[in-house]
């Protein structure tokens, strides 16, 4: 098959063995597959065979792609048949085996949605509902990082939310809010683009935070109507004087979450769903004064999966102004020039074109 291939620290178009599926597994045709920030981050950092991370096995040619939808091809030993060939799937981008499970797309043996064929599980396929194209469709897994990152935040009717970073991960924040009914949103992040696109799917204030803090624009918005506690008074004594905060670190910058610490509120709840890939500290002290509650997140459950692809096709979470441009496997190369200078959000690649 082709495939646009990681070798090196390169981006290369070329042929790559077809994919045979295993016991329960299915052969699937990639039909639109987004590049992913960690796709970027994986090229820059482990794409020149250095130590990877767990789970992760680039010392040859890699085809990347997880955020994907597929249409079902044939087959594999065992399996139960119970999706038609012809029927749009996305899935969780992991292979069960009985030595352990496997990602789709992160190592040299299990090709992912930059290729123009894949196997996938079938426990864990998902039917696209509705005629949902398959271009929204694979914005599913993105999205679902999002959604799955404001469950954990446990929203709250008073809630006033904070979004730092506003690439996929952050705009999938931006719309689950929105479907919470969450307001005010306040989003920040340095492109002008991601800023329209963070407005466009649900933020209600947007800031460059080149030129004006994230957390006064926050403050202003979040004061209004709330009980004063007098004046210097500590926080932990007598409570915030804003509306409850959560914030989402969506960037994964270093240094990033204690500064959020240092800004944030009393009682404020901070929610990690960015990937900082080094060291990182914090000062303690002042998470246990403002008695702040940091919790991390990791990807999404099956069910937050499955449940993210429902609303999509049922249009209550609207991932359209995520993508930004379509690409055939000749430009997948350009593409990620153009993420890593941020001139584009999110874009698809269409295995088939050329």
């Amino acid at each position: 098959m082709r495939a646009a291939i990681m070798r090196g620290n390169r981006i290369v178009v070329d042929e790559f063995a077809d994919p045979v599926p295993r016991t329960g597994e299915l052969l699937v045709r990639t039909r639109a597959c987004g590049i992913c920030g960690s796709d970027v981050h994986m090229l820059e950092r482990h794409g020149d065979n250095s130590p990877s991370p767990a789970g992760f096995d680039v010392r040859g040619d890699v085809v990347m792609g997880h955020e994907f939808c597929c249409e079902v091809v044939d087959y594999g030993p065992q399996t139960s048949r119970r999706i038609k060939a012809g029927q749009l799937v996305c899935s969780v981008p992991i292979l069960p085996r009985p030595e352990g499970p496997e990602f789709v797309g992160y190592n040299t043996r299990n090709p992912g949605g930059y290729g123009q064929y894949m196997r996938l599980s079938e426990r864990l396929v998902v039917e696209v509902p509705n005629g949902l194209s398959a271009e929204h469709a694979a914005l599913t897994e993105p999205m679902a990082v999002g959604y799955h990152a404001v469950e954990l935040a446990q929203i709250k009717p008073d809630d006033a939310a904070l979004v730092i970073g506003c690439g996929p991960v952050g705009l999938g924040v931006i719309a689950a809010l929105r479907l919470k009914g969450v307001h005010p949103i306040v989003a920040a992040n340095s492109s002008p683009l991601r800023r329209r696109i963070a407005r466009a799917m649900g933020a209600d204030i947007v800031v460059d935070p080149a030129e004006a803090s994230p957390f006064a624009a926050w403050r202003e918005a979040a004061a209004g109507g709330w009980p004063d506690p007098g004046p210097n008074l500590p926080g932990w004594l007598v409570g915030s004087p804003y509306r409850p905060a959560v914030i989402f670190e969506c960037a994964g910058g270093p240094g990033l979450i204690d500064q959020l610490i240092a800004e944030a509120p009393q009682d404020a709840r901070i929610v990690v769903a960015g990937l900082c890939h080094g060291p990182d500290t914090f000062h303690p002290l002042a998470a246990v004064h403002k008695e702040i509650n940091l919790r991390f997140s990791n990807s999404y459950t099956r069910e937050h999966f499955a449940t993210t692809l429902r609303l999509i096709g049922e249009g209550l979470l609207d991932a359209r102004p995520m993508i930004t441009a379509t690409v055939g496997l000749s430009g997948v190369a350009q593409a990620f020039e153009d993420l890593r200078a941020r001139r584009q959000a999110k874009v698809l690649i269409e295995p088939w074109r050329n």
